[in-house]
């Protein structure tokens, strides 16, 4: 087995989506599991392949896709065999979507739709409407995102686990009045 190159953490934490062909490249399910993957180290097309279990010719599309909308880069290369090996990095830790669009949004929640099908483990999905001032939604949306960003990690060797983290306003139901 050949080693892993050293990688550093990606170079921007923080990276708002807002162009038209990032939403385009997050309106794929494959694509937001390949975001997942490269979320904590580097991989090249092969082992992204072999992660996902997806043909290398299906991966290297959509590598293509999220780095020409600036979602990932090349973080390292490395000269295997006469050839040049590339491993992809996301190019923030996070990726904020400050105003979703519904396929991508859609795409998300099918990659994490099938996320969960692959789960060895058993896993914990509650949906829970809440009614709160806009204060409230304020304070547990920022107590949330702490949550996640404060969470220690594990080594390595111990599982990956996703987290999804979502708090939203329920749009009011449409008025429909009759006249009799």
């Amino acid at each position: 087995m050949r080693d892993q190159p050293s990688h550093s953490p990606p170079p921007e934490d923080v990276l708002e989506i807002s162009a038209p062909e990032q939403f385009a490249a997050l309106a794929h399910p494959l694509r937001q599991r390949l975001l997942f993957a490269l979320g904590h180290r580097p991989a090249t097309i092969s082992q992204l392949a072999g992660q996902l279990d997806a043909k290398k010719g299906n991966v290297a599309h959509h590598v293509k896709v999220l780095r020409e909308a600036g979602l990932i880069h090349v973080a390292e290369t490395r000269q295997v065999r006469g050839g040049t090996e590339q491993y992809y990095q996301r190019t923030a830790r996070r990726m904020l979507v400050a105003e979703p669009q519904a396929a991508g949004t859609a795409a998300m929640f099918a990659a994490i739709a099938q996320e969960l099908d692959l789960s060895p483990t058993e896993h914990h999905l509650t949906l829970r409407h809440l009614r709160l001032s806009p204060a409230k939604a304020r304070e547990l949306g920022e107590t949330l995102a702490k949550l996640v960003d404060e969470a220690e990690e594990d080594a390595e060797d111990q599982p990956l686990h996703g987290v999804l983290v979502a708090l939203y306003q329920q749009a009011p139901p449409t008025s429909t009045t009759s006249s009799a």
